[in-house]
């Protein structure tokens, strides 16, 4: 399996971050990612709404943007959040949208 490609997040600007979260199928990657702590790939719910093809085009995109890492797990790869990462790049920024996306699950107004 290839290794891939994380960015340094002190080179990943706040635009890049919010563009790959302004997206419904990532933000239920990220919901989903925060709740589990990491997910192998096949095992997203977001499967059921779109297609494996699909669902890695937002993965790259949220590896790009340093908001998840990839790591080998025997034959398949595990995803997990940058949560530390991100926090000490952009204070609160990632709790703030995870605590929104998960108020928003149960049906709590945000």
């Amino acid at each position: 399996m290839r290794a891939l490609h994380h960015p340094d997040l002190t080179s990943v600007d706040l635009a890049t971050l919010l563009g790959a979260l302004a997206d419904p199928v990532r933000l239920s990657v990220v919901r989903q990612l925060a709740q589990a702590g990491g997910v192998v790939c096949g095992k997203f719910d977001a499967l059921s709404e779109v297609s494996m093809s699909t669902l890695s085009h937002h993965l790259k995109v949220l590896r790009a943007a340093g908001i998840l890492r990839v790591t080998p797990n025997g034959s398949f790869r595990r995803h997990e959040l940058r949560a530390d990462e991100i926090n000490d790049r952009f204070p609160g920024l990632l709790p703030a949208v995870i605590a929104n996306l998960l108020s928003e699950r149960v049906g709590v107004p945000a």
